[in-house]
């Protein structure tokens, strides 16, 4: 049986790690992303996610300095995007010390990307976040790229089998309207995209409870989850939530 995956995610703005809720409002600092980083491995997170949030928008490479000092101190899997539209940025982020890198707002624009990145560096490399924001008028969720200022048309479901289509190895779908809300993940976009692909699927966007991370594992099928505020701001551990899954029966490391 394949373990679930606990991954906290650090969205970094100015070198400091932020908490915005629905990408938009609200910031809040975080602290120091090594920092955060070297606490999450000790309280047994499985892999991390770094995020520049305003990489695409500012049309800058994110900030290898932090990928560098992060994975010189960490021993886990690290994915780093944000700004990621060429070959020659993944490839930089690689050698910074990145194991996997996160392909959005490029994917959408060129998705040709996808293809050209899964064959230089093999698509266990290659992560394409999906941001879904619901459509009641479709009862869909559209994709929304540019960190959720610009909206495409484009299904996150049928993206997503798309990009697994491309080469992509894993999705990480993340729920506009959840994101910060700490009310739970969406169980219905995750499900449906889970059973969409067959590439791992992490679920991000509304962790606030213990109970929450069972729920996605369990009615959303998820393979992972990841979380920021309950974990940036201490009110549970990566242990809290790895303890309790144990004890629903929902297989963790």
């Amino acid at each position: 049986m394949l373990t679930k995956r606990i991954i906290p995610c650090f969205d970094i703005k100015a070198g400091r790690v932020v908490k915005n809720v629905s990408f938009l409002r609200d910031e809040r600092d975080a602290g120091d992303p090594v920092e955060l980083a070297k606490r999450y491995e000790a309280e047994g997170a499985d892999e991390l996610v770094l995020l520049d949030i305003t990489a695409t928008d500012e049309g800058r490479a994110t900030l290898l300095d932090i990928v560098r000092r992060t994975a010189d101190q960490v021993f886990i899997p690290l994915t780093v995007g944000g700004g990621v539209s060429e070959l020659a940025q993944i490839r930089d982020l690689l050698r910074a010390g990145a194991d996997k890198v996160g392909i959005n707002t490029a994917a959408v624009k060129r998705p040709e990307l996808i293809n050209e990145a899964a064959k230089r560096y093999g698509s266990q490399c290659i992560v394409v976040s999906i941001d879904g924001r619901y459509d009641r008028d479709r009862e869909d969720w559209e994709v929304m790229i540019h960190a959720g200022k610009r909206a495409t048309g484009l299904s996150a479901i049928e993206w997503a089998k798309e990009m697994e289509r491309r080469g992509a190895g894993e999705i990480l779908l993340t729920s506009f309207d959840q994101d910060g809300q700490k009310s739970g993940f969406d169980l219905e976009l995750t499900r449906r995209v889970a059973r969409a692909v067959q590439i791992p699927v992490i679920a991000s966007g509304g962790a606030g409870e213990l109970s929450h991370f069972g729920d996605v594992f369990e009615k959303g099928l998820a393979d992972a989850a990841l979380a920021a505020s309950i974990f940036h701001f201490q009110e549970r551990t990566v242990g809290d939530v790895k303890a309790y899954l144990r004890e629903r029966g929902v297989a963790v490391r």
